[in-house]
């Protein structure tokens, strides 16, 4: 039986590639200085929370992230946990998708059904190996785990836990998400399993 009861999962902070307009997805770009200093924040709101276990995803941009969260705790790297690969549109902004690929960026826009990006990671791909670095966390003994990750992968463990989408853009660069599992067995985004949804 999986002994977690409670994720915090942390996006990385802006990077050097500019994460906040730059679809940098297996991409392995770094942490800029204003992204270290976005993450020192994320600090200061979880400095009295108490983990188990902190895991990152290899990608500098998540695992430095994790080490400054950490305070000189041990970082466990989950290869599974890294973003999704964007293909062709690595490295573009959407105005620059837009020019050089405008058939598939109105099909993105659009969110039509079996929408993949060029040339990149199947959707299906992704959400299987996350949650596959998920399964892994819930089965390594820890009940209280910090996971500092990317975009896809946390909106992709959050609709497994809460069985629905988190609102779009959620969530933002240095931004948090935390679910608890309560005595029923249904997770709940929050703290604490009490929390009502919504809350963290």
């Amino acid at each position: 039986m999986a002994a977690l009861r409670r994720i915090v999962m942390v996006r990385h902070g802006e990077t050097e590639g500019e994460s906040s307009v730059r679809f940098h997805g297996s991409r392995d770009v770094a942490l800029s200085d204003h992204g270290r200093a976005q993450i020192r924040e994320a600090g200061l709101r979880l400095a009295r929370e108490v983990f188990d276990l902190v895991a990152a995803s290899p990608l500098a941009r998540a695992w430095e992230s994790a080490r400054i969260l950490s305070g000189g705790a041990p970082v466990r790297l989950e290869a599974d946990l890294r973003e999704i690969d964007f293909g062709r549109w690595e490295g573009l902004t959407k105005q620059e998708i837009e020019v050089t690929d405008p058939v598939r960026y109105q099909e993105w826009q659009e969110r039509l059904p079996g929408f993949e990006f060029p040339g990149g990671e199947a959707r299906t791909e992704l959400q299987k190996r996350v949650l596959r670095g998920f399964e892994r966390l819930e089965q390594s003994g820890a009940t209280s785990v910090l996971l500092v990750s990317h975009k896809g992968p946390i909106r992709t463990i959050a609709e497994k836990l809460a069985a629905g989408a988190l609102p779009d853009g959620q969530p933002e660069l240095a931004g948090e998400v935390s679910f608890s599992l309560g005595v029923d067995g249904a997770w709940r985004r929050g703290r604490r399993s009490s929390n009502p949804e919504g809350l963290d």
